[in-house]
């Protein structure tokens, strides 16, 4: 049975808010990870995720990846290089010298630039409704997370955040429609795997990688397994069907999910303003993703020639 557009539309809405609020209350796991070597903890995750992702893409992999450009690689390793490892280690060094709300405002912005960038590379105009519903969402992030104290090494460290926020979606799409969500999601796993490593070994020598603690090994399986295998493969089916603009508009759920369930381990409350700022962000991603009305705008693919041009 073929599905509707508008049933095909409501999939990709409910798989891209899986993905996003199973990111955000992956923000537990990260404060557990904080004693565990930087490189050698992205080097297992995604190691790890690959690993368990190879018996979903074995059969028939090896056509579409031998198919695939110098350039469409070079997307593979900027979305695994900034998306993923990059993104990582930007929110870290930025939680070094400012509160962990100051880099979360700052990805929260994501669905605004995406929105206005992502038609733009496509030499499309922006949409209104996804605009404006991308604008709610940020001042909801924002309203939830408030703002903490940070330097301007903490401000430029978010801004890298922001980047890679932006990238992991937008440099993702040339390359999802060859390879598929699951693939894509073994690849790029892969690719960041063999990144960390090497930054690991540049940086921290054999000593990049240690035997986890108990809890250490859980926050690093619940990474691997929860958040890169199914929220990756969920992420890339929502945003195949309803394209990276209002996708990204789901991105707003992430600090929603973290204050929710930050509670449960103790780790900050959620009180009225982040219940305000919920609701914002709810009302945002309605109006964005064309939930509220009888028929959501069916996403517009980019031309095969419109694609940003990548990463130098």
């Amino acid at each position: 049975m073929t599905a509707t557009p508008r049933g095909n539309s409501l999939t990709g809405m409910l798989l891209a808010a899986f993905a996003c609020t199973l990111v955000g209350a992956s923000f537990t796991a990260n404060s557990v990870l904080g004693d565990y070597p930087y490189a050698g903890g992205q080097a297992l995750r995604y190691g790890i995720a690959c690993l368990l992702l190879l018996p979903l893409v074995a059969r028939g992999a090896a056509a579409p990846l031998r198919a695939l450009t110098r350039r469409q690689w070079g997307r593979l390793a900027a979305v695994a290089g900034v998306g993923m490892v990059g993104f990582n280690l930007s929110v870290i060094a930025a939680e070094r010298t400012a509160e962990p709300a100051v880099p979360g405002v700052f990805v929260g912005c994501a669905p605004i630039v995406v929105a206005v960038l992502f038609p733009l590379l496509g030499r499309r105009r922006p949409t209104r409704a996804v605009v404006y519903g991308a604008l709610l969402v940020a001042v909801g992030a924002f309203t939830v997370q408030g703002w903490g104290r940070t330097d301007a090494a903490g401000i430029a460290w978010s801004v890298a955040a922001l980047v890679g926020e932006v990238g992991f979606a937008v440099l993702a799409v040339p390359v999802l429609r060859p390879l598929g969500p699951k693939l894509l999601s073994a690849t790029v796993a892969g690719v960041a795997a063999i990144e960390s490593t090497i930054a690991g070994l540049v940086l921290d020598g054999t000593g990049f990688v240690r035997v986890p603690t108990g809890e250490e090994a859980v926050a690093l399986g619940w990474q691997a397994a929860v958040v890169t295998v199914v929220g990756f493969i969920c992420w890339y089916m929502g945003m195949q069907r309803i394209g990276a603009e209002r996708a990204t508009l789901f991105s707003g759920l992430i600090p929603v999910a973290a204050a929710l369930t930050a509670p449960l381990v103790g780790a900050g409350a959620y009180g009225p303003a982040q219940a305000a700022g919920s609701l914002l962000v709810g009302i945002g991603v309605a109006l964005g993703s064309g939930a509220v009305r009888g028929r959501g705008p069916p996403p517009t693919p980019p031309p095969r020639n419109a694609h940003p041009p990548p990463p130098k």
